[in-house]
């Protein structure tokens, strides 16, 4: 660690807001192109934190995280900035036949530019499934987290949750 930051002081959310001011300038310069790492490692962590899961190692395949009932979640997470809203996740992989589901829930996580918590939902894989769009060029398919997702009988908004194991 370089003694001219010393960022053992901060808090997580104070280093979060730190980065996102850097990844700005660096966008900024034309260093960078793309604003949204490292969202996918923070939000598999904020939501095992606000749902007691437990994470999975990163070679299973379908999943993120598992419950202590043992139910699987992937966890999904994208960070809207003035330069890009879309919010579109990465592409989800493993659908194979109706009968045989990768994960039971997915876990969506919206972040504001300075990586606060604007909104997270539990969504089944039935809700994943009709919603999601096929797309070859990525090999999987395409999910977008939109307002819309929070109005479903069968989707559950764990905002607060996630809020509250950012902290």
């Amino acid at each position: 660690m370089d003694d001219r930051f010393p960022l053992r002081s901060y808090s997580v959310p104070d280093l979060l807001l730190l980065y996102a001011t850097v990844l700005g300038e660096l966008r900024e310069r034309g260093v960078i192109r793309s604003t949204n790492n490292p969202v996918a490692d923070y939000s598999e962590w904020l939501a095992a934190r606000a749902l007691d899961l437990r994470l999975s190692p990163p070679s299973v395949a379908g999943y993120d995280a598992v419950g202590p009932d043992g139910t699987r979640y992937q966890v999904k997470g994208r960070r809207l900035t003035p330069a890009n809203r879309s919010r579109q996740l990465s592409a989800i992989r493993g659908f194979g036949a109706p009968d045989v589901e990768p994960f039971d829930y997915l876990i969506g996580i919206l972040y504001n530019f300075d990586f606060t918590v604007q909104r997270a939902a539990l969504i089944p894989v039935t809700a994943v499934r009709e919603l999601s769009t096929w797309t070859a060029h990525v090999n999987g398919w395409r999910f977008i987290l939109r307002d819309t997702v929070w109005g479903r009988p069968d989707v559950i908004d764990v905002t607060e949750q996630v809020r509250g194991a950012a902290t």
